[in-house]
């Protein structure tokens, strides 16, 4: 089997197959593992599924225990200082908030030496036969498996493959953003600062002690930029214009936003497919059901997905039927996870002066109040238990 992808979903999957005894290789298109970045939250079932896996030890290690977040008005003068869990919904002592690279590097880890990883190429067609699928690979490389899983994120090469262009199956939530980091000159230990004005928002988040900073800039604008999101001169020249002029640390921002050599920009989106499968071919994580960073839940629908995929696979008599009882038992998660945008997932970065107003009243509220339970989005799916070792 072949799953195309080595951040979460692919390698959480091939953990899976492996001890479901699949012999499975992961086709990756960069040239090495992608270490560092941003924090990501593992939540509700996802904590199960890395128990499950044997690495929830490590991840605990691993844990950002962030100490508050700290909103700021427009003029850069404090609104309300809150508990991180007080916003999110986590579980005190169970919802998990690590960086992403490191969870992709405990996954690794985890099955780099039963599983074949080819870096630095990534299929280029597809030949899908009642035997097999024939998988021509970028470098030139031929090969033959009996299904292909795709788990290469929102923007996923094998679904546009599979079922056409990207802008079929996106919806754009109305935000763009920027992420890169930047010196910690400003003394911040495990906490949260962000400044707020309509319609845009900006972020400085320290992870720990260290000197390095995350730096966070989004703004809401009606249409997707989509020449931007196809030249990173212009994409630094869109968020520069769209933050001229504003207050606080902002031009600071910008001007490392410009001099940054890790700037990921991109747009606030969801994937939402008619089916995640086609013939042998299926897709898992973001590239089938993205629910964007808005929810906070990618990390942990991928970890789910990953392992409820790879269940079904174990446990039904050929991929069809797989498919199909993976897709029946997820999507009313998928689609739970996916409303908490509609559901105000969004609040945080209100486009109206009214809205920003009625979020900051809100934010005072939670200074008094104990942090918010654990949102059934983030554990409302029951896992079947693993199934037996071959």
């Amino acid at each position: 089997m072949l799953i195309v992808g080595a951040s979460i979903a692919g390698p959480a999957l091939a953990y899976w197959l492996h001890r479901a005894g699949y012999a499975v290789t992961v086709v990756e298109k960069a040239g090495a593992l992608r270490g560092g970045g941003y924090p990501i939250d593992i939540r509700g079932t996802a904590v199960e599924v890395v128990r499950r896996m044997g690495i929830l030890p490590q991840l605990r290690e691993a844990h950002i225990e962030m100490r508050r977040c700290t909103f700021l008005d427009a003029d850069g003068a404090e609104i309300a200082s809150v508990s991180a869990r007080a916003v999110a919904g986590g579980v005190e002592g169970r919802d998990l908030e690590v960086r992403r690279g490191d969870l992709a590097e405990i996954l690794y880890a985890r099955v780099r030496d039963e599983v074949e990883f080819l870096f630095g190429d990534s299929p280029g067609t597809f030949g899908q036969s009642e035997e097999g699928v024939d998988v021509t690979f970028r470098s030139g490389q031929r090969r033959t498996f009996d299904l292909v899983i795709g788990a290469d994120g929102m923007h996923s090469a094998t679904r546009e493959l599979l079922f056409g262009p990207e802008e079929r199956f996106h919806r754009y939530l109305g935000y763009c953003f920027a992420l890169f980091t930047m010196p910690n000159t400003f003394g911040l230990s495990r906490e949260l600062l962000m400044w707020n004005a309509p319609g845009k928002a900006a972020a400085l988040y320290a992870v720990g002690d260290g000197e390095e900073l995350h730096a966070f800039l989004t703004f809401h604008r009606p249409e997707p930029p989509l020449e931007a999101l196809r030249n990173p001169a212009a994409q630094r020249e869109l968020a520069a214009t769209v933050f001229a002029g504003a207050g606080w640390e902002v031009p600071a921002m910008v001007k490392a936003m410009r001099e940054a050599d890790d700037l990921f920009f991109d747009t606030a989106g969801q994937i939402r497919l008619p089916h995640w499968s086609r013939g042998r071919v299926a897709l898992v994580g973001d590239a089938a059901y993205a629910p964007s960073f808005l929810t906070g839940q990618g990390s942990s629908l991928a970890l789910a997905g990953a392992y409820l995929l790879a269940h079904a696979l174990a446990t039904h008599p050929d991929h069809a039927a797989a498919f199909a009882a993976c897709e029946r038992d997820l999507r009313g998660f998928v689609a739970m996870n996916q409303g908490l945008v509609d559901n105000g997932g969004a609040t945080l970065f209100p486009t109206t002066s009214r809205a920003l107003e009625q979020r900051n009243a809100m934010l005072r509220t939670l200074v008094t109040l104990p942090a918010a339970p654990a949102r059934p989005a983030h554990s409302a799916l029951t896992l079947p238990a693993p199934t037996p070792l071959p």
